[in-house]
């Protein structure tokens, strides 16, 4: 059964369809009930219980040619014998249902690229990852031979007390079988993300730096990266109608420059408008799937800014739909890498420059704010850090990918800055979030290389270089302090963040007393 799974098709024709167009995967949801069209021409779908991803029912096999490698403080185990019964149970599971398989790939650099077959219980799902992977040419799908397989069966639950897992939905990545099982839950974020994980692991131990990053290139191909966590503006900022974008999620970064592991993007839209994100709005219509949008039920329009199903509300579509995309998904080496964070405290500066150790504290720092239903249970923004801004997709030891990045920033001479869009004159509740329009303007600043021009100064409590000047955004809006009504709150609160750094980055045992000391000062303001 095992050969059948990776390399065969399985018998059983009427069951199985096979790498379906687009239209007939949409003609086929909705014939199944599996969703609504919408007004726009967008499939709309409800994931039911799980709205997000659901990181503890995450699980690496605990096998002897992987043991040594994995960060096993970040990855949770599981067992060899408890991952064959569960693996027994999916194949059986899926011999007796209908199932819908798709063949493609993961990396859009042909030298890198890893071949993937996709078995889903919903067409639905199946469109997801057909938008979100690359679909191979005709003749690229004749030869087409996996090297992983994902199975993907929602309707198939786990019972912790007998299978070692930590609710009934399960994501289980076996690196010796080659095997992603992915049940309990119809979330397909769950999908992406868990080829993303392997390319973690894979692509390392070949030179390649993966990341968890947006990507777009300019009229001069200078190419940008935008790194951060969902909700931190990844494919909002990268989505220019003045660059062109190489991919909004996932990138690896090789010898040669950049590439994109996906051919399509997953764009959150909660609060979506077409004033505001044009390109984003434009991308949804036939083809495209949505998730956890509330729509109007006689007229089939989306009300983006509803989130009572959830705020964690998605968009997919191939990133053809965004003009003047870039594909295949190719880019040279960056010129300017950005940290994004979504600061809840309301406490850091909308913009600073960092020096290489800065860069490499504050990629192993991962700073930001979780999101209201990014994650199952976060109903509410809470400060977090996650190791390289995206600490649930790492199978390796942090230092790993951090002195990667700092070696290809150092090598290639990359500009790094650190870029709030987070709250301001206050924390949330109190504050407000950054004007996505003053955003825009300082990552315009920093692409043109406009924002070196003028003077900076340094951040008296995170040791960060502040612009004390860019075009288009308010002055007293670049130090945070000046936007707080109540400066003693402001102090405490810069402080207290201050402190949850320092706290944080202890677990950090091997890193250079230069990047250690790249932190807040975390000392008293005056």
């Amino acid at each position: 059964m095992e050969a059948s799974l990776s390399q065969e098709k399985v018998p059983g024709e009427k069951r199985y369809h096979y790498n379906l167009s687009v239209n007939k995967l949409l003609e086929l949801a909705l014939s199944r009930g599996e969703g609504d069209l919408t007004a726009s021409g967008a499939l709309r779908v409800l994931t039911g219980k799980y709205t997000g991803r659901s990181p503890r029912d995450k699980f690496i096999v605990d096998e002897p040619s992987v043991r040594e490698h994995i960060d096993w403080e970040n990855n949770r185990p599981i067992s060899k014998e408890h991952f064959e019964k569960i693996y027994k149970r999916v194949q059986d599971y899926i011999q007796k249902h209908e199932m819908f398989v798709f063949d493609g790939f993961a990396g859009a650099d042909k030298k890198y690229c890893l071949p993937i077959r996709v078995y889903t219980e919903y067409a639905w799902q199946n469109l997801f990852v057909r938008q979100l992977l690359i679909a191979p040419a005709e003749d690229e799908l004749r030869r087409h031979i996996p090297e992983f397989t994902i199975i993907g069966t929602p309707g198939l639950v786990t019972n912790p007390a007998i299978d070692g897992t930590n609710s009934e939905a399960y994501i289980i990545v076996s690196f010796e079988k080659k095997v992603i099982l992915i049940g309990g839950t119809e979330y397909a974020g769950e999908l992406k993300k868990s080829v993303f994980s392997v390319l973690n692991y894979l692509l390392p131990f070949r030179g390649v730096l993966p990341m968890h990053c947006s990507a777009n290139v300019g009229k001069n191909n200078d190419t940008a990266l935008f790194f951060g966590l969902s909700g931190t503006g990844k494919t909002t900022l990268s989505a220019d109608p003045d660059r062109f974008l190489i991919g909004d999620d996932e990138h690896g970064w090789t010898e040669q420059g950049i590439f994109n592991f996906e051919g399509g993007c997953y764009a959150k839209c909660i609060g979506l408008t077409e004033e505001k994100e044009p390109q984003i709005w434009h991308a949804i219509k036939n083809g495209s799937v949505l998730e956890n949008v509330v729509i109007d039920e006689n007229t089939g329009v989306a009300d983006y800014h509803n989130g009572k199903i959830t705020e964690n509300t998605r968009a997919a579509y191939p990133i053809e739909y965004i003009p003047g995309a870039v594909v295949p998904g190719l880019g040279g080496h960056p010129e300017v890498v950005v940290f994004l964070t979504a600061d809840a405290f309301g406490v850091l500066p909308p913009v600073a420059k960092l020096s290489k150790a800065q860069a490499m504290y504050h990629f192993l720092s991962g700073y930001t704010s979780k999101l209201a239903g990014t994650e199952r249970g976060i109903t509410s923004p809470e400060a977090t850090f996650s190791t390289c801004f995206g600490a649930p997709f790492l199978p390796l030891q942090p230092k790993v990918y951090a002195d990667m990045l700092g070696e290809k920033i150092e090598s290639h001479g990359s500009r790094v800055y650190l870029i709030n869009t987070g709250w301001s004159g206050g924390p949330y509740g109190v504050g407000s979030r950054i004007n996505l329009a003053y955003t825009r303007a300082i990552i315009s600043a920093v692409l043109d290389g406009s924002i070196e021009k003028g003077s900076f100064k340094p951040d008296p409590v995170f040791n960060i270089l502040v612009p004390q000047e860019v075009a288009g955004v308010p002055s007293g809006l670049l130090n945070p302090r000046d936007t707080w009504e109540d400066k003693h709150a402001f102090d405490c609160k810069a402080l207290e963040l201050a402190a949850s750094f320092s706290e944080n980055f202890k677990k950090f045992k091997d890193v250079s007393d230069s990047v250690r000391q790249s932190g807040p000062v975390n000392t008293c303001l005056s």
